[in-house]
């Protein structure tokens, strides 16, 4: 079946007992077992819930996995991956990853003995020569936040096998809609389900997926005994929000397209990063591995303060962390999701602002930022506390 069809029915057929067109929301902590140790699968809704069952299943087909676990949180999922390190071991981390990741682990995972170093995008054609043997893992966003870089797939995961490393890519930018990582070769693809998945702003979530049955096993045995489980009703509304992703993303990368044009041509603009864009040093790479270049642009005003004026002048586009909604929002990293980066070598620049380009038509959304635009060169803009 297409992606669009999987999407909409897989581990979801209608409930058994009542005919019920969609999954039901199981809300029971517990289940009756016909004797002692014989269950229909569930015991415990920490252990294995109905509902999550479906979202796993489904996703886990979506990014072309045999095994997917989900977190209630995109950084459920990352801590959970974590333990698959052991103190002493060596990550080899993308320089602009995101700002809860960083401050995870510079701040959590470092104190306790693991070993840390993050990478340029650009030296990712040099990975190999980076890795040795304590390198466990390589974990890379692609496209990062906020940078929007772009690393190849197929190359990183080559590299890493060869070193003896696993490849984790979080693939909550492109989706699996636009890209499957596991296809090109990754061990792991991480998710915030927060984001594009939900796609609506109304729940919190992550998600893992892996074809190693190893892994796998690992995995769901750290889920339950972690903890860091999703409840039946956000596993819901992620799987509803996966039923319309394959059009929400189509009209996402549409209006990007729109945008990303307009702010290249723009004269108060002084970079555009969005893979998108051919002069995009990682244009290629990304025509080669994803379906579209998907809704997320960032760029560089002429200075920070210019930067802040801006945020504060625009109307459609709202100021709030997140992405990944039906609605447009406008951040700047280096004082919002990515503060936690701002002393170390990889901060984001603090003129760059961050857009999520909603689904709002893109004529209305060029009309507001050319408006943003002008109330910042005519000095009239408000003053929004960021």
């Amino acid at each position: 079946m297409d992606f669009e069809t999987r999407a909409i029915h897989e581990g979801q057929e209608p409930d058994p007992t009542t005919g019920a067109l969609t999954t039901p929301i199981y809300l029971t902590s517990t289940y009756v077992q016909d004797a002692v140790g014989e269950h229909k699968g569930y015991d415990y809704s920490r252990v294995a819930n109905p509902t999550r069952t479906a979202l796993q299943q489904c996703l886990a087909s979506l990014e072309s996995a045999e095994h997917g676990v989900a977190f209630a949180s995109g950084l459920g999922a990352v801590t959970t991956i974590m333990h698959l390190l052991n103190p002493g071991d060596r990550m080899v981390l993308i320089a602009d990853v995101y700002g809860g990741v960083y401050r995870m682990t510079t701040q959590v995972y470092e104190p306790k003995g693991y070993v840390f170093d993050y990478l340029p995008a650009a030296e990712f054609d040099e990975l190999g020569s980076h890795l040795d043997e304590r390198t466990r893992i390589v974990w890379i966003e692609t496209p990062s936040n906020p940078m929007l870089n772009i690393v190849d797939i197929e190359k990183a995961a080559e590299a890493a096998h060869a070193a003896g490393a696993i490849l984790v890519v979080d693939n909550t930018f492109a989706t699996p809609y636009l890209q499957r990582p596991l296809e090109l070769g990754a061990d792991i693809v991480v998710h915030s389900t927060t984001k594009y998945l939900g796609g609506h702003s109304d729940v919190v979530g992550g998600f893992a997926a892996t074809n190693d049955p190893t892994i796998a096993e690992r995995l769901l045995f750290l889920q339950k005994s972690l903890g860091a489980v999703p409840g039946p009703l956000d596993c819901w509304l992620v799987l509803r929000g996966i039923k319309t992703l394959a059009v929400r993303m189509r009209q996402h990368c549409h209006n990007a397209h729109a945008i990303s044009g307009f702010l290249e041509r723009h004269p108060r603009v002084e970079q555009v990063l969005y893979p998108g864009l051919p002069r995009h040093p990682g244009h290629a790479i990304a025509a080669k591995q994803m379906r579209d270049f998907g809704g997320m642009i960032s760029f560089l005003a002429e200075s920070e303060e210019e930067a802040a004026a801006f945020v504060a002048s625009t109307k459609i586009f709202k100021l709030a962390e997140s992405l990944g909604g039906v609605e447009s929002l406008i951040e700047l990293p280096a004082r919002m999701t990515h503060a936690s980066t701002a002393e170390g070598p990889f901060a984001a620049p603090r003129n760059l602002i961050r857009l999520s380009v909603g689904l709002e038509s893109a004529e209305d959304l060029l009309v507001d930022l050319e408006a943003a635009f002008a109330k910042v060169a005519a000095g009239t803009h408000s003053v929004r506390t960021v």
